[in-house]
Parts: C-alpha cells; structure tokens; sequence
C-alpha cells in the first residue's frame, strides 16, 4: 500500500492495527495527516510509548523500507547525510599510478565519482523511493544538528558539491521521536506536525498486550498492565513504558504463567524495572498491593 492509497485516519489506523499497533483516533489522525500533507510526524513523550515502534510498523504497513537516522551527542552531516570511502579513493589512486595515469584533472574527476560515495540514512532516504525515514532520539542530538536537519527536510535536497544537487524523486515519510530531555527549537517543530504520546489507558494497555501476545492469558494482560499503571503513578526512576509491559508480559509467558502471584512477580521484575532502586522501592510497596491494587 503506498501512502496515497490510505484514503481516512480509520484507515490508518487499520493499516497499523494489521500489523499489531494500536493506536488512538489522535495518533491515527496526526499520522494520516503527515502522509497526506508530506509532512513531517514529530512524535514526543515518555521513552517506550510507541514512537519508535509506529515509524517500524507504518514501513511494514506501507511496504517501505526503514531508513533509521539515530541521534546521540555528536552527531554531524557526515555520519547522517554522506561520506566520501577514503580507503577505496586510495586504492584507486593507486591502481591508477601503476597504470601509469597521467592526467591529473581526469583522476580527481574519477575520485570524487558517485561510486566511492557513501550514502548515510537521510542521503538513502532522499535516494529510496518509497521510504520510511526515522529521525530517532532527535532531543540527543546538538542544535547544530537541528538547524541542519531542518535545511534538508525543507525541500528534501542535498547538494554534494563535488556531483551536485540530489532531489528526492519523491519524499520520505519522516517521522521525527523526541523523549524530551531537552526542548527541540520550535523553527524544526513548524516544520512538522505535532502528536503527544501518552502512556495507554488500562484497557488500550491490556488491548496492546493481547494484540502483541496473542497467547498471554487475558487474566494476565489485565494484572501486568494494572501493575504497570501503578507503577506509573509512583516515584520512579524509569517507569515502565508499553514496551516493557509487553516485555514483562512476553517472559512470564515463557514461564506459563497464566496468572500472576507476588513471588513471580518478584523473581521478573528485571524485565519490566531496569533500575536496582525501582525494583527496591517496588518490593517495599507490597507487591500484594501492587498486582491488585490495594
């Protein structure tokens, strides 16, 4: 299906509910319009909501590949947008002066020849069509970075100034994620359209595991997620996001658990608390009280 062909946000939503996501009208709606209006997706909140996981799921739905651009402290032009393959510029520098080449402007034309390019993600994106590009972690990145995010995302062109300017024949889906450990400058945030992620709803939660983890026992989809609810509502260092109930739902199928009891509880708690001092302060809570709420 190509993004054309996905006709409302219901059918969005669809489209990504065959392929185990679910989401809400909102999130259909943002993503539906993203497509529609090639757009840019900015999808911010808490780490394991969903964003990353719907850029995975929407190449699946749309049958594009996954171009994933991800960010850290650092990070430049030449590790996201193209690099030149020095070692193979060398060798045929080499190869070239014991054939006796000569003519040094034809040389320096054949070294900077789109074969010894090498594309990184934004420059596969531009080059791929269709495609699905992920601009993950955005917020990890410098501001240095943004301003030069946002120039490409602008007109979805690149000039490499050795071969000249490189269009998209048609842009990318591009779906930007942000945890929010710092604030994204506002010029990047026009140019996108914007969605909220918040953690699900019990229900949706619970609707999430079973969709996810058709063999989890309904009993247990509803314990691990109100136990993760919960947690949420406590002062943790990393609450659990979706993923790490699914995670915590997936090993204590593993284990046939059927239904959840404070001891097991207790010896998986590592596949949904990823912090000593969580889990601490988790079993001096109770986990009586933690899996049926009291």
């Amino acid at each position: 299906m190509t993004p054309d062909q996905v006709g409302s946000p219901a059918d969005l939503a669809g489209l990504l509910d065959r392929h185990a996501y679910l989401c809400d009208e909102g999130l259909a709606t943002a993503c539906f319009l993203a497509l529609r209006m090639g757009r840019p997706l900015f999808l911010e909140g808490e780490a394991g909501v969903g964003k990353t996981e719907l850029a995975k799921t929407l190449a699946r739905g749309l049958g594009a590949p996954l171009i994933r651009l991800q960010c850290y402290e650092g990070l430049d032009a030449s590790q996201a947008l193209y690099d030149w393959d020095f070692p193979r510029q060398l060798l045929h520098l080499r190869a070239a002066e014991a054939a006796g080449v000569s003519d040094v402007a034809r040389l320096e034309g054949e070294l900077y020849d789109r074969r010894f390019l090498l594309a990184r993600p934004l420059l596969q994106a531009l080059e791929t069509s269709p495609s699905v590009l992920l601009v993950d972690e955005l917020d990890r990145a410098d501001d240095e970075f943004e301003a030069f995010l946002l120039e490409v995302l602008s007109d979805f062109t690149i000039t490499v100034p050795e071969l000249g300017t490189i269009r998209a024949e048609r842009p990318p889906v591009v779906v930007v994620t942000s945890n929010r450990t710092r604030e994204v400058h506002d010029a990047l945030k026009r140019r996108c359209l914007y969605h909220w992620l918040e953690h699900p709803s019990f229900d949706r939660e619970v609707a999430i595991i079973r969709r996810r983890l058709p063999a989890a026992a309904e009993r247990l989809a509803g314990q691990v997620a109100g136990a993760a609810q919960r947690m949420r509502g406590t002062d943790l260092l990393k609450p659990p996001g979706v993923a790490e109930t699914i995670d915590w739902t997936e090993a204590l199928v593993a284990l046939g658990v059927r239904e959840l009891d404070p001891g097991t509880a207790a010896v998986t708690l590592g596949a949904v608390l990823k912090y000593r001092e969580d889990q601490q302060r988790v079993l001096a809570g109770g986990l009586e009280a933690l899996l049926n709420g009291g």
